[in-house]
């Protein structure tokens, strides 16, 4: 399945009289590194199409293995010799580029490569080209998301050294966030540690919310402008958006991703005197502290089965009371952001359920919104219940104010359009 060479963009400049190159497609490769794994997606922007995807895992872990997948769903799978985050990022290009089962012919066909980095500061208010001033400034922010940033970062560098000399670009899951307003971004906290340290909420799945947010206005065959929108992302990282005018006036995510939703090793809200008197009386420092709220809580504490909330489902159906109290919290703490929004917003036109649970969990679907008609939110039972088939849907009863939808997260296209932005602005 190669495409075809003659239709991608293979230079970041135009000669006098040339085309435009962005009235052909442009490809561009998607990468979120993590500590441990680096996924990937190869996208054509023109319609959003996903050539190849996978994930390069276990990096620094015994048995490293690799995933790659193409459209016409030749897949591969199994064990790779990937020490870190450079070999693997360069053997995603090699499948890529592979004779057999590759679908582009040379690095070159890459348009661009854009990179989701997880915490922009205040620093970063929109996506970046970059280079070597961005860079730096990247390197002062490691710290506001250690569990990420540095990841991140590991990935930037990987597929700078991999791929020189094509243009690459850094997407800011903070971006979307950063015209909240000052209350709701401050904590009632002394000034000074905002003024020295700017310790303020900053929230995530920036991408995520902005798709799902116009993604919505789009069924609606509304401008987003238009709208309030509520859009809840949830997934083993879960945060939930109020959104007006097109841009987030509110959020559920923090200083950090760990405020908000009950997640799936992650705690969310917690009276911070239960967290000092717990490190006070097992002697915990900060950063075992922090392993016990981002790592070990959530609804694998609460449960005590697993973080993965279809084993909790069925540990839950054996009769196990903590997985079913683990599956209420999840979702009564859903059901408190979204009446609570509905407020902030002064009502609500759209409410969105998109990420892994979101999209899959006629359940979670159900519980967080039942009791909720007051505001206008009522689901049509049997629309939930329907399988997704990978397709966009209403769930709403007919007629309710406020319309419910279910749409596939798209944060990967957030991140290819925003690259190809770039490139037309570098250009």
């Amino acid at each position: 399945m190669q495409i075809a060479r003659g239709k991608l963009y293979k230079t970041n400049r135009l000669a006098p009289g040339v085309a435009d190159p962005f009235e052909v497609d442009l490809n561009v490769l998607v990468i979120n590194c993590g500590s441990s794994s680096v996924k990937f997606k190869l996208i054509e922007t023109a319609d959003s199409t996903v050539h190849a995807k996978g994930a390069v895992e276990r990096l620094g872990l015994d048995a490293p293995t690799v995933t790659y997948s193409r459209g016409d769903g030749d897949v591969i799978s199994g064990p790779v010799d990937a020490a870190g985050h450079t070999e693997a990022v360069n053997h995603i290009l090699e499948l890529l580029t592979d004779p057999v089962h590759g679908v582009i012919g040379h690095i070159s066909d890459i348009a661009a490569i854009g990179h989701r980095f997880v915490h922009g500061g205040t620093l970063f208010h929109e996506s970046v080209l970059l280079n070597g001033e961005s860079l730096k400034k990247i390197g002062r922010i490691l710290d506001l998301a250690p569990l990420h940033n540095p990841a991140n970062l590991l990935g930037i560098k990987a597929c700078l050294d991999a791929a020189p000399d094509t243009l690459q670009v850094a997407v800011f899951d903070t971006a979307f966030h950063s015209k909240l307003p000052p209350e709701a971004y401050m904590y009632a906290l002394p000034q000074k540690y905002y003024r020295d340290h700017v310790v303020r909420k900053y929230g995530f799945h920036g991408t995520s919310h902005y798709y799902a947010s116009r993604r919505a206005a789009e069924l609606m065959d509304r401008p987003v402008e238009s709208l309030k929108i509520i859009t809840c992302h949830l997934g083993n990282g879960c945060s939930v958006d109020a959104i007006r005018g097109g841009y987030a006036v509110d959020t559920s995510m923090g200083f950090s991703p760990l405020e908000g939703l009950v997640m799936g090793t992650r705690s969310g809200d917690i009276d911070a005197a239960a967290v000092l008197y717990i490190m006070k009386k097992e002697g915990f420092t900060p950063d075992e502290m922090s392993e016990v709220l981002n790592r070990e809580s959530g609804l694998l504490g609460v449960s005590g089965v697993s973080s993965d909330i279809r084993e909790i489902h069925a540990a839950s159906a054996d009769g196990k009371k903590s997985a079913a109290l683990a599956l209420r919290m999840y979702s009564y703490r859903i059901k408190k952001y979204i009446s609570a929004y509905a407020g902030v917003l002064g009502g609500a036109d759209a409410l969105v359920f998109t990420g892994g649970v979101g999209e899959n969990d006629p359940v979670v679907r159900a519980e967080s919104c039942r009791g909720l008609s007051f505001a206008g939110i009522e689901i049509d039972e049997a629309r939930n219940e329907l399988p997704r088939n990978g397709r966009d849907r209403d769930i709403s009863v007919g007629g309710s104010p406020v319309r419910v939808f279910v749409v596939s997260a798209g944060e990967e296209i957030v991140i290819a359009r925003e690259a190809e932005r770039l490139c037309k602005v570098s250009g």
